[in-house]
């Protein structure tokens, strides 16, 4: 059997649809849906539960689940050993979406200039958490974390980057007064963000928190995996998101959707290149570096491939 089918079997789990695992697997629905029936053949027995508004194990999907995580996180471990033996030139790099779309291209533009002859190059979207988890096993050689938590990167060299504004966005349809509004003003509205376990979800969650509301106090909320359909909704005039600023900036600037900011929330969140010592830095990550660098115009020493110290979290 292919780990594909267990990791689609995890991935529906986790999302409790279809839909938002195929998003995720970047495959089509109807591909989700095949993967899994495999996998109910294979076992003689449903292992979703369907009847319910989200998808949910059965006690033998539970246990075919417990099962395939072990399994694929043993595969996971081989190739990070086996990675580690065959120090090719190559890089494999890993940020959170939202760099992936803002920042990411720009990058790579410069980088390819500089290294026409590039291969083995993977780039992987993934929660803060688990590109922490990811460098550890040696998946990735190098990453942009984008948090509103504090991670050990103790046994990284770690460079601090430009930190990332978290604003509220919204069409100007909606009538709310910038730039600072109200949270019960935003409490009427629809939320739209992502999943559990996202920094923007974290970060909101913990500014509540503070005042002693959650999520659950906006009108609605809704769920997207996908930054880009947020922002669809957005210019629809569906609601409001808690988006990075990047995200919208182009859309604010030309009147399409307006930035909101609320007195007394964090609005920044920290962003960090990690990456590990060990890491045989060879011509490519040299030039991948360089490239980050250079996009963030950072100081010439850190051009130089130094870091600096490792982050410090405060309580």
């Amino acid at each position: 059997m292919e780990s594909i089918y267990l990791k689609t079997l995890v991935e529906v789990a986790r999302t409790g649809s279809f839909s938002r695992a195929a998003e995720t697997l970047c495959v089509t629905q109807s591909a989700v849906s095949r993967r899994i029936k495999f996998l109910e053949e294979h076992f003689a027995t449903e292992l979703l539960d369907r009847s319910g508004a989200h998808l949910s194990a059965t006690p033998p999907g539970n246990l075919v689940l417990e099962k395939a995580k072990k399994i694929l996180e043993l595969e996971q471990d081989l190739l990070a050993d086996v990675g580690l033996m065959c120090s090719k030139e190559g890089l494999s790099f890993a940020s959170t979406p939202t760099f992936g779309i803002v920042h990411l291209p720009h990058i790579l533009r410069e980088f390819m200039l500089m290294s026409t002859d590039a291969e083995d190059l993977k780039f992987i979207f993934d929660l803060p958490g688990d590109i922490v988890k990811g460098l550890q096993k040696g998946l990735y050689d190098m990453a942009v974390i984008e948090h509103c938590q504090c991670f050990d990167l103790s046994e990284f060299d770690t460079i601090s980057l430009p930190s990332d504004e978290m604003i509220f966005a919204g069409a100007p349809s909606l009538g709310l007064h910038p730039p600072f509004v109200a949270i019960e003003e935003l409490f009427r509205q629809t939320l739209f963000g992502r999943h559990e376990g996202c920094c923007s979800r974290t970060l909101l969650e913990n500014n509540l928190k503070k005042i002693g509301h959650q999520v659950e106090s906006f009108q609605r909320l809704v769920v997207y995996d996908d930054l880009h359909i947020i922002v669809q909704a957005l210019l629809e005039g569906g609601g409001i998101a808690f988006i990075s600023n990047d995200i919208v900036k182009s859309y604010v600037e030309r009147g399409l959707l307006v930035q909101y900011r609320v007195d007394g929330f964090t609005h920044q969140r920290s962003r960090t290149f990690a990456f590990s010592p060990q890491i045989h830095c060879d011509q490519v990550k040299k030039q991948f570096m360089e490239s980050l660098f250079g996009h963030f115009q950072l100081p010439s020493q850190f051009r130089e491939g130094k870091s600096s110290e490792p982050m410090s979290c405060s309580a």
